[in-house]
């Protein structure tokens, strides 16, 4: 296949993992002396198509309850609401459990970014007036920094101040 259809497509290595995954478990419950597990190509495929389909009939449902909400972007209780319409009542804890998972590590995230981003701000700033670019003491070279970083004589600042 090429052009629009590799676009629909799902990755074939990761509907093999999770069918191998699911049917690993399910296995080992029936015979725990059994660990190969082989998916034929065509069963991958129609393990794909479905799950294509199913993402396909999801989406245009959740789309279907983010209009009547007169919203333009779904958003997860949409798809809630889309499995409850579709009569998957079965998937809604399990996805509940994932999205609550995901909220909190998505939290834990943003606070550990604005601690890194708070804490960045708080570093001492080099005192611009006592040293230069180069480590060395502005004094010592008659050097300083202007706002920019850039070195600059004390004769020049004082022509800066005095066109200001």
């Amino acid at each position: 296949m090429s052009g629009a259809a590799d676009v629909d497509e799902l990755p074939r290595a990761s509907i093999k993992r999770v069918v191998k995954k699911k049917l690993a478990e399910l296995l080992i419950k029936d015979d725990p002396s059994r660990k190969d597990i082989v998916i034929h190509r065509e069963a991958l495929t129609a393990f794909s198509e479905t799950a294509r389909l199913f993402i396909h009939y999801l989406s245009a449902t959740a789309n279907d309850i983010c209009k009547e909400s007169k919203r333009q972007g779904i958003n997860a209780e949409d798809v809630l609401k889309a499995l409850e319409e579709m009569e998957f009542p079965e998937l809604l804890e399990p996805l509940r459990t994932s999205l609550n998972a995901f909220r909190k590590q998505n939290a834990s995230k943003k606070s550990e970014n604005k601690t890194k981003s708070a804490d960045r701000q708080r570093k001492p700033e080099v005192d611009l007036e006592m040293q230069n670019g180069n480590g060395n003491h502005a004094e010592d070279t008659n050097e300083m920094q202007d706002e920019f970083g850039e070195e600059t004589k004390e004769d020049e600042i004082d022509d800066m101040e005095e066109d200001e």
